[in-house]
């Protein structure tokens, strides 16, 4: 993580709950590595994770601390597939790659359930998730969905839910239909991140906190980043600082924009609350897209306002509240102990962006809203490709994404009036 100011205030749930937080060292000096990598979460403490276990000298620079942007502070939903429903990518590229890119992110999903169990990090994996839809028109959709999943992706754990079962599951009426997936779940996404980063240092990654990257360049078959605490110079180099780049690679921060997003935490249910008596997780079809979930020790977390640029809004816990109550009416003046908030990376198609940036650097991020899984297997695919089998990650490479219009100076005022006109369709 690169960016300056990125996190908004709050201390989260997952920070206080997330156990022992080992502390790393800032770079200090000058070094060589085989291999650098710009951003401590997801993303780069999997590719370091998976480069050192091979013997490939990684060094990893954070700005901060490692997991403190989006991989330590998101919903924590794993999902299912990309973030476009698979029969949309179907659509657009056809049959065999939507399946390829299905597979790749049924595989992501298997990898981190086992990374995380091999390796002994306790993610507080509960399973199941729920997609519903806020408006009744979306219901045939939903429907069609979980029988072409079933009949054409050969997915046979999502469900159709009709309204009466939607409002069962949910302990609320409000939605009108849905599909229930038994093949996913919710984690503690605070939790894998350290855990990871301890696989990553117990392998002999060299792991550099509170250390800035302030520039990056190749030439002559070498990759130096720049840093006030020294410069790394490496013969590879993986960028992969998602929405907090700010300027760091021109090419990266053209593709991949931050938008705000901010959750909250309550006070314990209690094992007998109608809300979620399943424990399962939610997201609605809202493009702002609202999320929520119980967590292990009966909390609700609640996640849905978000904002398209990097100014920080006030009253968060408030304007959660609001959203809460329009769901679950008797929780208007619930006690939300936590509220926090961070940024996460989009790109114009909300699908990831992979590519090799300049000589021997690749950029990762722009995961949408998708990325606990689809971050961390991206990082063993760039690991792969260190190792020489680049198939996998070009599945992702050759993606086509746009950059956004509007250049450097106009590129975040036209996104933020873009999304809010989104926005303002959910409401109609």
């Amino acid at each position: 993580m690169t960016s300056s100011s990125p996190i908004s205030p709050g201390i989260s749930w997952y920070d206080e709950t997330a156990g022992e937080r080992p502390e790393y060292p800032s770079l200090d000096g000058d070094r060589r590595a085989d291999v650098v990598i710009v951003g401590g979460g997801f993303t780069g403490l999997s590719a370091a994770a998976h480069l050192a276990k091979t013997g490939v000298d990684v060094a990893l620079v954070e700005a901060h601390r490692v997991g403190d942007g989006a991989s330590g502070r998101n919903g924590g939903q794993l999902g299912t597939g990309q973030r476009a429903w698979a029969e949309e990518l179907e659509a657009e590229l056809g049959f065999t790659r939507a399946k390829a890119l299905f597979d790749l992110a049924e595989e992501a999903k298997a990898h981190l359930l086992d990374f995380a169990a091999v390796n002994h990090i306790d993610i507080d994996y509960l399973p199941g998730q729920m997609s519903v839809a806020h408006k009744k028109r979306h219901v045939k959709s939903y429907e069609a969905h979980a029988a072409i999943m079933r009949e054409r992706f050969g997915y046979e754990h999502i469900t159709f839910m009709d309204a009466g079962e939607t409002a069962e599951r949910l302990g609320s009426p409000v939605y009108f239909g849905g599909v229930r997936d038994t093949g996913t779940g919710h984690i503690h996404p605070m939790k894998l991140a350290i855990g990871t980063a301890r696989v990553a240092t117990g392998a002999g990654a060299h792991l550099f906190e509170k250390t800035r990257a302030t520039g990056i360049s190749s030439a002559g078959g070498k990759v130096r980043v720049t840093t006030e605490e020294g410069t790394i110079t490496a013969d590879k180099a993986l960028i992969a600082v998602n929405a907090y780049g700010g300027n760091l690679e021109p090419v990266s921060a053209a593709h991949v924009m931050p938008i705000g997003s901010f959750i909250g935490a309550t006070v314990p249910l209690g094992q007998d609350s109608p809300v979620l008596p399943g424990f399962e997780a939610v997201d609605d079809s809202r493009f702002v897209v609202r999320y929520f979930r119980r967590l292990k020790d009966g909390r609700f977390l609640f996640g849905g306002r978000e904002i398209y640029s990097t100014a920080e809004p006030a009253g968060i816990k408030n304007a959660i509240r609001r959203q809460i109550a329009e769901i679950y009416p008797a929780l208007k003046d619930i006690e939300i102990t936590h509220a926090w908030g961070g940024y996460v990376g989009i790109t114009m198609p909300r699908r990831p962006f992979v590519r090799e940036v300049m000589p021997n650097v690749i950029s990762a991020g722009g995961y949408s809203g998708h990325g606990v899984m689809l971050s961390n297997f991206t990082g063993k695919l760039y690991a792969e490709m260190v190792a020489g089998n680049r198939d996998r990650l070009k599945l992702l490479e050759e993606l086509k994404i746009p950059p956004f219009p509007g250049g450097k100076a106009l590129r975040a005022p036209l996104l933020f009036l873009a999304l809010n006109w989104y926005a303002l369709r959910d409401r109609i």
